[in-house]
């Protein structure tokens, strides 16, 4: 029976049963709810997609999705788009319907290109922004940031590292410099380290009181006045064009963060495998398959 409603009303609907914003997705992992406004946002647009294909097929709408009508959405994907967006379905799939879909491989062949930035050209794409995303990269690129979490930095007296992670003691070894924190995916705070001049350019922003920044949909409260966020990335992104010719996003910053990590704790007699485990938790996640695609 064909549905009335269009697809982004059934997937926006679909996300609202199951949002659950306000409670940590590390605190409550697999209870088959959605504790972020990204996620929420990510699940709404893949949903979308799987509306869309019901109606396309005379197949009613999300309420007469199956597993079995799934999978076959799922394998008629896996010949268009990459294993990430391709997982990303199947994820979103997974909450609508409660149930855990086998995974699908996609078809597409993804290029494996390095995305990372050398110091030299961080320096150059520093010197061509304003003087707050300018510290803003060089933090980034200091510490691996995300962007968004730029804008979550605190010192580690006024906010400690998630407690239920088991942290490494080898995190930052061979380096010196100063510990803040960030809060990360899923509300996961973890210690990073500054350099010791970083740190004191850093604290020369302090907000008196801290403000209120909404990025991408988000809520977050800034205590130090530099750049972050997507109005960062932009930015990031348009000086790497005008002093490089050409960008990787300044997520690259973070692959870069990954390698040089690599090669300074190996270089120090630490094995790859254990180097590896240590960056992961550094740059704020702990699975291998991930940190492997930040050493390409």
């Amino acid at each position: 029976m064909p549905s009335f409603r269009s697809p982004k009303s059934q997937s926006d609907h679909a996300v609202s049963q199951k949002v659950s914003l306000g409670t940590g997705r590390h605190d409550h992992r697999d209870d088959g709810r959605i504790h972020s406004v990204g996620t929420a946002r990510n699940y709404g647009t893949s949903l979308k997609g799987s509306a869309r294909y019901m109606r396309e097929n005379r197949l009613g709408d999300l309420r007469n999705m199956t597993p079995e009508i799934a999978m076959r959405y799922l394998e008629s994907r896996a010949a268009t788009v990459s294993q990430k967006t391709l997982d990303l379905d199947r994820q979103a799939l997974q909450m609508h319907l409660g149930v855990k879909l086998d995974v699908v491989k996609s078809q597409v062949e993804t290029k494996l290109s390095t995305r990372s930035y050398t110091p030299t050209q961080v320096q150059r794409i520093a010197a061509a922004q304003s003087e707050k995303n300018s510290l803003a990269t060089q933090i980034a690129y200091c510490a691996g940031l995300r962007a968004h979490e730029l804008l979550t930095i605190r010192s580690v007296g006024e906010q400690q590292p998630s407690s239920h992670r088991v942290w490494s003691q080898e995190r930052f070894s061979g380096r010196d410099g100063v510990r803040y924190t960030v809060t990360g995916k899923g509300g996961l705070v973890r210690e990073i380290l500054l350099s010791k001049e970083l740190a004191a350019r850093l604290e020369e922003t302090r907000l008196v009181e801290p403000r209120q920044v909404i990025d991408r949909g988000v809520n977050y409260i800034q205590h130090y006045d530099i750049g972050g966020g997507r109005t960062w990335s932009q930015s990031f992104s348009s000086a790497s064009q005008r002093e490089l010719g050409f960008s990787t996003g300044a997520h690259g910053l973070r692959h870069s963060y990954a390698q040089e990590r690599m090669e300074e704790l190996q270089r120090n007699g630490m094995n790859y495998d254990d180097a590896k485990g240590t960056v992961a938790q550094e740059v704020g996640h702990f699975e291998s398959n991930t940190t492997e695609a930040y050493l390409r």
